[in-house]
C-alpha cells in the first residue's frame, strides 16, 4: 500500500497536470506488477467492491470512537475517508511491533475486499489497525472508490501511454478487454510482449473531440471548407453492436470518454438491437424526446447513473440517439473515410433503421461565418424549430475530415453560445471535498423575489443554484473567510451566511457575479428554476445586495432563453 498511497497524497496536493503527469509515469515505471495495475484500475474507476460500503465504515469507526465526537469531526471535515482515518485510534500493540510486520501490500487488499462478506469488517479494521493516518486515508478511498485527487481516467491512461511510448488511443483501443491488474498491457508497454488482441466484439472506439473556435481561427479558416451543425444539450455516447464467437449479439452504449452506461438505459439499447443491421458504431447525442422534442438537460438527468430503472422511468423518460457518425457498419471501418462520405452513409443509415429511438442530427445552411453566427443566435428561426431550447451552440467539423481519436487541430470546432449572467446572493455555504475539505468552496446563492428597494414589499431571496468553481484560490480563500465572519446559523454542515432583508428593512449580503449555460424549470427549487453549468464569475464586492437580479430577470429566459439577447458578429460573437 505505501507507493499507492505515496500516490494519492502527492496527487491530491499537485495542481499542475504536468506534474500530475510526472508522478503517474514514475509510479507506473518503479512500482511491479501487480501493484501497478490494481493501482492504474482504482485511477480509472475500474475497481469496485460489492461488499464495503461506507455504511460498513461508519459502524467500525462507531465501536471506537465517541458518536458525537465522530459528528462534529465529520461536521468540521467534510469527508468521510479523512475524517475516519484522523480519528482511528491506533493500537498500542501495532506501534510496538509495527516494524516487525511485512508492508501490506494493494494486492493484498484488493483480493481481501473480493472475499467473504462475513469477516470483511475484521480485516478492514486490521488493516486501519496496521497503517498510519495517511495510509488509511488512502485505503478508505480505495474501498469507497472517492477518491477526488483530480485525476481523471484520460489522465491516468495518457500518463501510461507516454510512459510506455504509445499514443493514448491506441490504450483506449484495448482497453475494454483487458482486466485488472493488466499484466499483458504493461507486459505490451515494456516491450515484453505483443500488443494485446482486445477480443471484444463490441468495443468503445475512442472518441474524436472539438476545440473551442478563436478569433484567430475565424481569421484562417474558409467557412466553404466546413459543415455545421447543431450542439445539443445531451451527452455525448457511443451505440456499438457485435457479436461474440458463440453469436451471441452484443449492444453497448458507452459514454464519450468509454464509460459502458447499457444498464442505465436498456430501452435504448432494446431498441438498438432491433436495427436490420449485423455490426455498427454510432457517435452521437444522448437526449430524452417526447413527442418528438427535445427535454432539457435537467430532464436527461433524471435518467443518468440510475443504478435501477424502474418501468414508469422508462415510460416518463424515454431515451434517444441523434446521430453525429457512422463510424463502422457490417465490419467495415469507415473512419478513415472523410466526414461527408461518412455522412452520406449515415443518413442512409438511419433511412434504413427507421427507428423511433433514432435520428438525424440536422446540418446548418450557410455561406458566411456572418450567417452561422446568426443561427447560432437565434437557432429556432434557422432550423432547430421546437428544440432550439436544447442547442447549446454549433459544430464546424472540416469537410474532408477523417474521424481521428482525441483532439487533432484543424479539423473540428465548437461554438458553444454565451453565458449567461446574473448577480445573485451568496445565502448558504458548505465545505468542500479533498484538498478543499477545510474551506467553505460550495456556495448556494439567490435572487430576489419582490423589492427590495420598496418599503412595503417584503422582498426575500430565493435559491436559484449552487457553484464551487470559477474563482482562483486567492479568492477562495476570500470567501471562506467571509463566510466564517457572516455565519449566523448552521445547518449540519451547511453554514447559513448573513443575507436578506431584515424587518427594520436593513439589507446584506454579498454579491456575486454567476455565469450559466441555460434555465429550466424545476420543482425542486423553491424558485421553481434550476441553472445550467453555474459557476462564480466574479466576485461583486463593489455592489449593494439590493442591487442584485430579480426572479423576473430570470423567468424571462424560460420561453426563448436562446433569444434573450441580439448580438452582432464581429467576427467572433463575445
Amino acid at each position: 500500500m505505501k507507493p499507492f498511497t505515496t500516490l494519492l497524497d502527492r496527487l491530491s496536493f499537485e495542481h499542475s497536470r504536468t506534474n500530475k503527469l510526472r508522478l503517474l509515469r514514475d509510479f507506473f515505471a518503479n512500482t511491479p506488477d501487480p501493484e501497478r495495475g490494481y493501482a492504474l484500475a482504482a485511477l480509472t474507476g475500474s475497481l469496485s467492491f460489492q461488499q464495503a460500503k461506507p455504511g460498513l465504515l461508519r459502524t467500525l469507526i462507531a465501536t471506537r470512537v465517541d458518536s458525537v465526537l465522530f459528528d462534529l469531526s465529520y461536521d468540521f471535515v467534510g469527508d468521510l475517508s479523512e475524517t475516519i482515518a484522523l480519528l482511528w485510534p491506533t493500537p498500542t500493540q501495532t506501534i510496538i511491533e509495527g516494524s516487525n510486520q511485512p508492508p501490506l501490500l494493494l494486492s493484498e487488499v484488493v483480493e481481501g475486499l473480493r472475499g467473504g462478506k462475513l469477516d470483511l469488517p475484521t480485516r478492514i479494521a486490521s488493516w486501519l489497525d496496521a497503517l498510519d493516518e495517511t495510509g488509511r486515508w488512502a485505503l478508505l478511498k480505495l474501498i469507497t472508490g472517492a477518491l477526488r485527487i483530480g485525476v481523471s481516467a484520460r489522465l491516468a491512461k495518457t500518463a501510461l501511454a507516454e510512459w510506455g511510448g504509445q499514443d493514448v488511443n491506441e490504450i483506449e483501443a484495448v482497453w475494454h478487454g483487458l482486466e485488472p491488474p493488466y499484466l499483458d498491457l504493461f507486459a505490451w508497454l515494456e516491450g515484453r510482449e505483443a500488443r494485446p488482441n482486445s477480443k471484444d466484439p463490441a468495443p468503445f472506439h475512442p472518441a474524436m473531440l472539438a476545440h473551442a473556435i478563436t478569433e484567430q481561427d475565424f481569421a484562417t479558416l474558409h467557412p466553404h471548407n466546413f459543415r455545421a451543425e447543431w450542439k445539443w444539450d445531451g451527452i455525448r455516447v457511443q451505440a456499438v453492436i457485435g457479436h461474440r464467437e458463440n453469436g451471441v449479439r452484443i449492444t453497448r452504449l458507452y459514454t464519450r470518454t468509454g464509460e459502458e452506461i447499457s444498464k442505465t438505459f436498456p430501452d435504448l439499447v432494446e431498441a438498438l438491437d432491433a436495427l436490420p443491421f449485423d455490426r455498427f458504431a454510432i457517435d452521437g447525442e444522448l437526449l430524452i424526446l417526447r413527442d418528438h422534442h427535445v427535454q432539457p438537460f435537467s430532464v436527461l438527468q433524471q435518467r443518468l447513473n440510475r443504478k435501477t430503472v424502474s418501468a414508469k422511468l422508462l415510460a416518463d423518460f424515454p431515451a434517444h440517439i441523434r446521430a453525429y457518425d457512422l463510424l463502422g457498419l457490417n465490419g467495415e471501418d469507415l473512419r478513415p473515410l472523410p466526414f461527408l462520405e461518412r455522412r452520406a452513409r449515415l443518413t442512409s443509415f438511419v433511412e434504413t433503421a427507421a427507428s423511433h429511438r433514432l435520428d438525424l442530427s440536422p446540418m446548418i445552411p450557410f455561406d458566411t461565418f456572418e450567417d452561422l453566427a446568426a443561427a447560432r443566435s437565434e437557432p429556432e428561426a434557422h432550423g432547430a424549430g421546437d428544440d432550439a431550447e436544447a442547442v447549446e451552440g454549433v459544430m464546424l467539423k472540416e469537410a474532408h475530415s477523417i474521424y481521428i481519436p482525441g483532439r487533432p487541430k484543424g479539423l473540428w470546432y465548437k461554438w458553444k453560445r454565451d453565458p449567461f449572467t446574473v448577480d445573485a446572493v451568496l445565502m448558504y455555504a458548505q465545505r468542500g471535498h479533498g484538498k478543499r475539505s477545510s474551506l467553505y468552496s460550495d456556495y448556494t446563492f439567490g435572487v430576489w423575489r419582490g423589492d427590495p428597494d420598496s418599503r412595503h414589499d417584503t422582498a426575500q431571496l430565493v435559491p436559484v443554484g449552487k457553484a464551487y468553481s470559477g474563482f482562483t484560490d486567492e479568492e477562495l480563500h476570500q470567501l471562506d473567510h467571509y463566510v466564517r465572519a457572516h455565519t449566523i446559523n448552521r445547518f449540519g454542515p451547511v453554514r447559513v451566511v448573513e443575507h436578506g432583508k431584515d424587518d427594520d428593512g436593513t439589507i446584506s449580503g454579498l454579491v456575486l457575479e454567476i455565469a450559466f449555460e441555460g434555465l429550466n424549470r424545476s420543482s425542486r427549487h423553491k424558485s421553481g428554476l434550476a441553472m445550467r453549468f453555474p459557476r462564480i464569475n466574479r466576485i461583486r464586492w463593489d455592489k449593494p445586495a439590493h442591487e442584485a437580479d430579480r426572479i423576473e430577470s430570470l423567468e424571462i429566459l424560460l420561453p426563448q432563453k436562446q433569444n434573450a439577447e441580439k448580438r452582432v458578429f464581429s467576427p467572433l460573437i463575445p
